[in-house]
């Protein structure tokens, strides 16, 4: 067989070991190394994970994860989702749908500082499922929207997808920090939009909670004020270039920790057990990028990137359609497999040929984390709805994901108007100095 034959193949047998649910690391490295042993010989496969393991994990690139995952379990473990949550609560709470558009809003807060989807729909679904449950709330709509709005934690920086997009391409995760800003806001004004369609057509599936007075949501503003300044901290930092994106993640996590004490609510346990998250997330990650880059060896030596980069660059397409057939693929490929690993499988075969047709490789970062977060409400993969059926086990499965579809439409729309007009992605990145 041919090269490009054996990794066809190699691709194929890849994708069964996602469907048989071995983890993302193991599938990609095993294949990685099987198939760059079979074309070479065992003793380059075996230098070739000698080499690729050093050359990974002493990577100082790859600090910019831990130190950014810190900052999400720390303010995850001192309860500043739940803060986020009531402050947004108490000030929306007594409109139609305020619960739901109270978790829009506690999302895009929360994944101010949290980059993990699944992550963001735990924290805002344990504080924001029991309250709408106690005022009646649709249970299709209330699970439906804490699973999508979990999706925000994506796109709304600090992102980790959009970290490994950049290592991957060799991008400026500051750029890609701050290009996710405004998509993630017009994602959440998309959700919110959608959450006023739904409940105006039937009043009864977001009834409104009670009245609070303005002295009580005036009390509520300084947790969201935590975020703004701890979101300004960072973002601040990387756009005028006092912090590289490690040194912003550390100092991100250093005032989340620094709110914990002044709230008294960072306790030795507390830090304990988000340091235990930090080092189970960040061996995750690790481990996928080791795997990843032994697949990625493969596919280099079997050519296949080079050839589908050449093939889908004559294709007799203009550049717009070329693009929408690769949105179109990574969402078939959302649906079956996790985000993670499709923009590690996809992205570096696709990047070369978007590059050469001329489109901005920030602009592509978002575009590609926006198309996976439909994988994480999609099925039948739909990370997020099992998270969501894991803390509402009293609802059906088939209720949850009929509750994102509304959403779901939202984010195709917010896809295709950031097709349609790039400069939404594009335009706060040009005055990022690192």
């Amino acid at each position: 067989m041919s090269p490009s034959t054996i990794g066809a193949f190699g691709i194929i047998v890849l994708i069964l070991l996602f469907l048989s649910r071995v983890p993302v690391a193991f599938a990609m490295g095993f294949m990685g190394f099987v198939g760059f042993s079979y074309l070479t010989s065992l003793s380059a496969g075996m230098d070739m994970i000698a080499i690729d393991m050093f050359q990974v994990f002493s990577s100082f690139n790859l600090t910019v994860v831990p130190m950014f995952v810190l900052m999400g379990c720390i303010a995850f473990r001192i309860g500043m989702s739940k803060r986020i949550f009531d402050a947004s609560y108490v000030v929306l709470g007594n409109m139609r749908g305020g619960l739901t558009i109270a978790s829009i809003l506690g999302s895009a807060a929360f994944s101010a500082i949290c980059g993990s989807t699944n992550a963001t729909a735990a924290a805002m679904g344990t504080v924001a499922l029991p309250q709408m449950k106690r005022y009646n709330y649709d249970d299709s709509l209330a699970t439906g929207c804490v699973a999508s709005a979990g999706t925000l934690g994506i796109l709304i920086p600090p992102s980790a997808l959009l970290i490994i997009y950049g290592i991957i391409t060799e991008q400026s995760i500051g750029k890609l920090f701050v290009a996710g800003i405004l998509p993630g806001l017009l994602l959440a004004f998309a959700f919110i939009v959608t959450i006023f369609v739904i409940c105006s057509r039937n009043p009864m599936l977001g009834p409104p909670g009670p009245a609070t007075t303005f002295q009580e949501k005036i009390k509520m503003f300084p947790a969201l004020i935590e975020v703004l300044i701890i979101f300004a901290i960072v973002l601040g930092g990387l756009m005028t270039g006092w912090f590289s994106a490690t040194q912003a993640g550390g100092a991100g996590a250093g005032a989340v920790a620094l709110f914990g004490l002044v709230r008294r609510n960072l306790t030795w346990r507390n830090l304990v057990e988000a340091a235990e998250d930090t080092l189970l997330i960040t061996c995750m990650v690790m481990f996928v990028i080791f795997g990843a880059t032994l697949f990625g060896r493969f596919m280099a030596v079997t050519q296949i990137p080079f050839m589908m980069s050449s093939w889908i660059g004559h294709l007799p397409l203009p550049p717009a359609l070329i693009m929408i057939l690769i949105v179109i693929i990574h969402i078939i490929g959302g649906c079956f497999m996790d985000g993670l690993a499709l923009i590690m499988l996809t992205v570096p075969i696709l990047f070369p040929t978007v590059i050469a047709l001329g489109y901005d490789p920030i602009w592509f970062g978002v575009i590609i984390t926006l198309i996976v977060e439909m994988g994480a409400i999609t099925p039948p993969v739909g990370i997020n709805v099992y998270v969501i059926k894991g803390i509402a086990p009293d609802v059906p499965l088939e209720k949850i994901f009929k509750g994102i579809f509304p959403f779901l439409y939202a984010l195709i729309v917010v896809t295709i108007i950031l097709i349609i007009f790039p400069k939404i992605a594009t335009f706060l990145p040009g005055f990022v100095t690192y």
